[in-house]
């Protein structure tokens, strides 16, 4: 599915919804690829933990908390910002986010702001698909803890993704432990000039885009992983 097909432009921008679809949600903000939009959640016992729901294109929700003015809780998922929250009945965001709608609390699931998610969810041809329909993950680095030099994962397949996720949260990782690439640090790290070559099918020299960065996916999340953002995309995909 072409997420981007019949949507507006507006100074070179995307319009991701209509001023009609968001005439009665309250604070409403353009931000270049995402629209931002003031929400919360209500705990029996905190009250209202307010943050700032971000929703993108591809499907993909991020919220910054604002319960307290020192709050550093950024980036959090729905899942996550509700949990923070402190809301009893968690793990079901859908229903215990709003957003205010003609001055009264809305959920989520009643507003038309889940509308590319729920698009990702379906679709099998998500933003961050290449042509040929396959999910696309461009390649990643991680760093030896031995000789500090950085080596290359390729992501194609939801081994390869495994075993790169599983790296990542090694904090002792090192050059051996690459499974495929039989490596030891004493092999040079790649040039910079090859480096900037990840495997976007978009453009070789891609620094990052929606065609090769994905935000969570069933290739590269894990049921199975203990990590929060394998749980967090665990509950979202069930919710």
């Amino acid at each position: 599915m072409d997420m981007e097909k019949g949507l507006e432009r507006e100074n070179g921008l995307v319009t991701l919804f209509s001023d009609e679809e968001l005439r009665e949600v309250s604070g409403v903000k353009r931000v270049g690829e995402y629209v931002e939009i003031t929400c919360g959640c209500t705990s029996h016992r905190y009250g209202d933990a307010v943050g700032r729901l971000r929703v993108f294109l591809n499907g993909f929700l991020e919220i910054t908390c604002e319960c307290t003015p020192g709050c550093q809780e950024d980036k959090l998922t729905p899942a996550a910002f509700e949990k923070h929250s402190g809301r009893e009945t968690a793990r079901k965001w859908k229903n215990n986010i709003w957003v205010i709608v003609n001055g009264e609390k809305v959920p989520l699931y009643k507003t038309v702001l889940l509308k590319y998610y729920n698009q990702q969810s379906k679709s099998a041809n998500g933003s961050h698909r290449s042509h040929n329909g396959r999910a696309c993950h461009h390649d990643e680095f991680v760093r030896c803890t031995r000789c500090n030099k950085e080596r290359r994962f390729r992501l194609r397949t939801k081994e390869e993704c495994r075993i790169h996720h599983d790296a990542l949260a090694d904090a002792d990782w090192k050059c051996s432990d690459h499974p495929y690439d039989k490596i030891t640090c004493d092999v040079d790290e790649e040039r910079a000039s090859r480096r900037i070559y990840r495997g976007c099918t978009r453009s070789p020299t891609c620094k990052g885009c929606t065609t090769c960065v994905c935000f969570g996916c069933d290739i590269c999340r894990f049921s199975d992983c203990n990590c929060q953002t394998c749980i967090d995309f665990t509950r979202n995909a069930k919710a």
